[in-house]
């Protein structure tokens, strides 16, 4: 039976700019690095002599929160294409905030690319409630979102 999600990972082209940027300018908890390589790393990522440094960074003490863990592949080239909002297979994290123009104002002042302002949403109607959201993007451009839900 599937549980909860354990975590959520993200390929960087480079884990301590990424570690920095999800633990300073985000706020996330460095939780730890490990190293991975040897026969069940390849089997795994179906490449022969993968080596792959891995962090995890955490915001919230709570079993239900998943970490982030930022993956970065050494020694091999990476291929990924900067992704935009209206590509269909998009993924993003979306964190909570509860004082989202606070985090929108430092995000601005650390030069974090921030796709719009924070913006109110009502779907009050369709069951979900009230929110102010924007996406920004990491380091690497991968998009994330911030919400405040109201």
């Amino acid at each position: 039976m599937i549980g909860r999600i354990y975590h959520v990972g993200l390929t960087v082209s480079d884990i301590d700019r990424s570690i920095a940027f999800y633990r300073d300018i985000l706020g996330l908890e460095f939780q730890g690095e490990l190293f991975m390589e040897g026969e069940e790393t390849d089997k795994m990522f179906r490449k022969k002599n993968c080596k792959a440094r891995v962090a995890y960074l955490n915001g919230s003490k709570a079993i239900e929160a998943p970490p982030v863990e930022l993956i970065q592949f050494v020694d091999s080239e990476i291929h990924k294409a900067q992704s935009d909002l209206f590509t269909t297979s998009i993924s993003e994290v979306c964190f909570y905030t509860d004082d989202i123009d606070s985090v929108y104002k430092t995000f601005i002042e650390n030069h974090v690319d921030c796709l719009s302002e924070p913006q109110y949403f009502d779907f009050r109607a369709d069951g979900f409630g009230e929110s102010r959201a924007f996406y920004f993007r990491d380091p690497d451009g991968i998009i994330l979102e911030m919400m405040q839900p109201l």
